[in-house]
């Protein structure tokens, strides 16, 4: 079949890197893609919110099946829009429509939809601009540190948690009247904070069925220790030594089952992936929010470790026959170092060329951020720049061919954290 996948990301590159190894693969095409995905694909230079240029190429095409990777177009809906013409709307779409894509559109929506089908999370309020007084005295009866979360999308950015009361206060002016995040900011949800380990939880679902596919832990902060600012992730590990039977089995009970009865009770259509950040807190897991999209970095780590045919999933969501699909899972580990421009998440310098090595043991080598410039020549294009995934039996294993890997990739100012997984590791000792 003939695919188009939408996005530019490592977990697009980590998509494509995995659907093309389907003998049921023609031919893949990614927009917009990077110079990765332009090695195993046909790149198209269409954005991923450029929905009659989507429509267009699917028909010129011939495509069989659409993936959408990130959630921009999925918030925006792209899905409604394919859905509304004769000539789009039989084409299975990996990816919700905009009523379900508002699970991470709005972060109220999600809490509001949490606590009607009595799934864990955290306590929470919403407020308004024309409520701050009301939010101010809010935060005067909680305890902290306390959680501020822009209701909208914010590329990752607009969840703040603050120490004392007044930085609370202050917080919740710059989102409510100043917009520090924008239209995203018009609403806040201020949230109790949990304490606890976090992990990443991924189901695929048609809607009626549902998998779930290998957890994984990811490293938000630019620095080592969890020291910094947030990023859209600089490493991932998958299994999670803390995420064993008894916990996950409370996971699918009363998180993955009552979220997925949930959209169906309430006429929500949803064919693809929920990503589910959790709080394992004291051995009980509580929702700290949905994504409906898969997450990046964890992509990286986590399709590694699937051993059935990706592809054959995929489809299986966009037809819905979810059920009849085998998932296997790998035992191995898989380890995953996001290598980034200098001066990431703030401002950094591009067209900086990069050398990688003809090949690598153990690992392989996902583009993120990067292009071709006018000598083709391999250069850094954005923030997140290269991931690398190490395999192995073993956590140090797998660190291991990751860092080997990462050690022969070079370009200016790039920097990554030397320290993933290391307190995973502690837990195993």
């Amino acid at each position: 079949m003939n695919i188009l996948l939408l996005g530019s990301g490592g977990r697009e590159h980590a998509f494509a890197w995995k659907i093309v190894q389907s003998p049921k693969c023609s031919q893949l095409y990614v927009a917009p893609g990077n110079a990765g995905t332009s090695e195993i694909a046909i790149n198209l230079s269409i954005g991923v919110t450029d929905f009659e240029a989507i429509k267009a190429a699917i028909l010129d095409k011939k495509i069989d099946l659409v993936v959408v990777g990130p959630e921009a177009p999925l918030v925006e809906g792209l899905v409604d829009y394919l859905l509304s013409f004769d000539e789009t709307k039989t084409i299975p779409v990996v990816g919700p429509p905009q009523l379900g894509a508002t699970l991470e559109g709005s972060k109220d929506f999600s809490k509001r939809f949490m606590q009607r089908n009595n799934i864990p999370t955290a306590a929470y309020e919403t407020f308004s601009v024309h409520q701050l007084e009301e939010g101010l005295a809010y935060l005067e009866k909680q305890s902290l540190p306390i959680v501020l979360k822009a209701d909208g999308l914010a590329a990752g950015k607009g969840v703040l948690i603050c120490e004392t009361l007044e930085d609370a206060k202050a917080s919740l002016k710059e989102m409510l009247q100043d917009q520090k995040f924008g239209e995203a900011s018009s609403k806040v949800v201020i949230e109790e904070f949990l304490t606890g380990i976090e992990l990443s939880v991924f189901v695929a679902t048609d809607g009626k069925s549902y998998k779930i596919l290998p957890e994984a832990k990811d490293y938000k902060r630019i620095g080592e220790g969890d020291t910094g600012l947030n990023t859209g992730g600089m490493g991932a590990v998958t299994p999670v030594v803390f995420a064993d039977k008894a916990f996950m089995d409370k996971v699918e009970e009363l998180i993955v089952q009552p979220t997925v009865a949930g959209l169906a009770a309430e006429d929500i259509p949803y064919k693809g992936f929920l990503f589910i950040g959790l709080m394992n807190k004291n051995g009980n897991p509580y929702v700290i929010e949905y994504n409906v999209r898969m997450g990046d970095p964890e992509t990286e780590a986590v399709l590694p470790r699937i051993e059935s045919d990706f592809l054959e999933l995929l489809w299986a969501i966009g037809t819905g026959n979810l059920k009849d699909y085998e998932l296997s899972i790998s035992p191995d580990y898989a380890t995953t170092v996001v290598m980034v421009s200098g001066g990431y998440p703030g401002s950094y310098e591009k067209g900086f060329e990069i050398s990688l090595p003809a090949s690598v043991e153990g690992a392989t080598i996902f583009h993120a951020g990067t292009s071709s410039n006018s000598e083709g020549k391999l250069v850094n294009q954005g923030g997140r720049v290269i991931a690398v995934t190490g395999r192995g039996k073993d956590l140090e294993t797998a660190l291991k061919n990751s860092y080997d890997a990462v050690n022969q990739i070079k370009w200016n100012k790039s920097y990554y954290r030397k320290d993933i997984g290391q307190d995973i590791l502690k837990l195993i000792k």
